[in-house]
């Protein structure tokens, strides 16, 4: 059973009252804060995902590219046509992707590792709040 807002200022003095709102706004503040907090944990999982299958194909496409002779004629994809080159210039740039890659997904990783710090924090100091009962 909730209590309303004003049911519970007027039980307050004035002083208590102000003092109540402040960490009101407080615990909102940090409830928004976590929201955002987990939903960006989970486009970060989403992108370290894709970037995972990304590199997963790359090393696929390189297996492949490593068992065929360097004289068998290669296509690359340009837009909506494909271009012929040789093999190594393929394998540079599946190497060049492959190092994009796990650039990206370190870089996604830090970021992860940061909002799951953040989203912790923001729970604990939710948890505090509603132990001290609003006591500052």
């Amino acid at each position: 059973m909730s209590i309303p807002n004003e049911a519970l200022q007027k039980k307050f003095s004035s002083r208590q009252g102000q003092e109540f709102n402040l960490v009101e706004q407080l615990l909102q503040e940090i409830e928004q804060k976590a929201a955002v907090s987990q939903q960006q944990i989970a486009i970060v999982k989403a992108q370290i995902a894709g970037k995972n299958r990304e590199s997963r194909l790359l090393q696929l496409t390189m297996s492949e590219m490593s068992s065929i002779p360097k004289e068998t004629p290669v296509y690359e994809g340009i837009g909506k046509f494909f271009v012929q080159t040789n093999t190594t210039e393929v394998k540079e740039n599946i190497d060049k992707q492959s190092g994009e890659l796990k650039t990206d997904i370190s870089n996604l990783e830090k970021r992860l590792h940061y909002l799951e710090t953040t989203a912790k924090n923001s729970q604990a100091h939710i948890e505090q709040m509603l132990k001290s009962g609003g006591k500052s």
